[in-house]
C-alpha cells in the first residue's frame, strides 16, 4: 500500500488567522474563512511531532458529511468542502498544489465562537470515568453507584467544558454555563447537542460503531446559532466497535494513540515523543475505517 505524504503545515498566500493544534485558519474576506485540516495529531493537549497521513482529509470530509446529515437539526458554518468549488473563488488555493489540499480544505462562514465545549456522553469513559470514580458525579450530575468503565448511561449526559485557548479544557456544570451565557442560550446548546448526539449515535450503530461521546462547538451570526469547527470525527469523538462491546472497548479514534502514549510512560509534558511507524499506520487505518463505515464511501 502506498501511503501519501503527510501534511504537517499548510502554506497559502492568504492572511493566517490562527494555526491551531490541527487546523490552519485563513482569512478570505471579512465574512469568510478557509480552514485547512493538516495531519497534525494532538494528545493530552500536546501536538505530537509525528503526523498521520490522510488524517486531515478524514476530518474535513467526515465533518462535511455530518454537517449535511445534521442540517435539519441545526445550521452549520460550512459553505463548501469541494476543492474545485472553493478554488473557483479563492485564488490562493488555485495556486497551491492540488495534491496537498484536495479534500482537506473547507470554506466556512465567519462566526462569533461560543467558548463552551458542548460534550455529550452516552457511555462512562475518559475524564467522566475519573470524575465518577472520585465523586460519584459527572459534571455535577449524580449517577448510580457501581457503574463500570464502558457502561451505557440511561440517557445521554450533557457535560460542558470551558474552551481553553491553551492548556486543558475544564469540565463545568450546566449551572455555570447558564451563568456564562444566560439560561435560554444554555438550554438551547444542551438540547441541540443531545439531539445531535442521539441522531449521530443511531446512524453510527447502524454502521457497526458505538458513539461513546463527542463534543460540539457552536458559533453565532446575529441571532443564528451554527454548528462550527468539526463534527463527530475521530478527533472529537470516541467510537467503539459495536460487535466487540462490552467485552472490548475497541477504539476507532484518537484513544488508540492516547493508550500507546500512556503505555510507554510519557508524562504528558514536553517534549512529546515521536510515534513509531506501526502506531502511525494503525492510527491511519482506524481513521479511514471510521470514515468508510460512517459514510459508506469506499475511498
Amino acid at each position: 500500500m502506498i501511503i501519501p505524504e503527510a501534511i504537517s503545515e499548510s502554506r497559502l498566500d492568504l492572511p493566517l488567522a490562527v494555526r491551531g493544534k490541527v487546523r490552519d485558519v485563513y482569512e478570505v474576506d471579512p465574512q469568510t474563512l478557509l480552514i485547512v485540516a493538516t495531519d497534525r495529531l494532538s494528545a493530552f493537549d500536546r501536538v505530537l511531532p509525528t503526523p498521520i497521513p490522510d488524517k486531515g482529509r478524514v476530518l474535513t470530509q467526515l465533518s462535511a458529511f455530518w454537517f449535511g446529515r445534521l442540517r435539519p437539526l441545526v445550521s452549520h458554518h460550512m459553505r463548501s468542502a469541494e476543492f474545485e468549488e472553493i478554488a473557483a473563488s479563492v485564488s490562493a488555493l488555485r495556486a497551491a498544489p492540488r495534491e496537498a489540499y484536495d479534500g482537506r480544505a473547507m470554506l466556512v462562514r465567519r462566526c462569533e465562537r461560543i467558548d463552551v465545549e458542548c460534550v455529550v456522553r452516552g457511555y462512562l469513559t475518559g475524564s467522566a470515568l475519573e470524575e465518577y470514580a472520585h465523586t460519584g458525579r459527572v459534571a455535577g450530575i449524580a449517577l448510580p453507584a457501581g457503574l463500570r468503565h464502558g457502561d451505557r448511561f440511561p440517557a445521554p449526559l450533557f457535560t460542558p467544558a470551558t474552551k481553553a485557548a491553551q492548556g486543558h479544557d475544564m469540565n463545568i456544570t450546566f449551572r455555570q454555563v447558564e451563568e456564562m451565557l444566560g439560561a435560554p442560550t444554555a438550554a438551547r446548546l444542551r438540547d441541540i447537542s443531545v439531539a445531535l448526539y442521539t441522531v449521530a449515535a443511531q446512524h453510527a450503530l447502524s454502521r457497526g460503531l458505538l458513539l461513546a461521546d463527542t463534543k460540539f462547538e457552536f458559533g453565532r451570526v446575529g441571532d443564528d446559532l451554527l454548528l462550527i469547527d468539526e463534527a463527530l470525527t475521530p478527533d472529537s469523538s470516541r467510537y467503539w466497535d459495536a460487535s466487540a462491546y462490552p467485552g472490548s472497548l475497541a477504539s476507532f479514534d484518537k484513544q488508540y494513540v492516547r493508550d500507546y502514549l500512556n503505555r510507554i510512560g510519557w508524562n504528558h509534558e514536553p517534549p512529546a515523543p515521536a510515534l513509531p511507524d506501526d502506531v502511525v499506520a494503525a492510527t491511519r487505518a482506524r481513521y479511514l475505517e471510521t470514515y468508510r463505515r460512517l459514510t459508506e464511501d469506499p475511498r
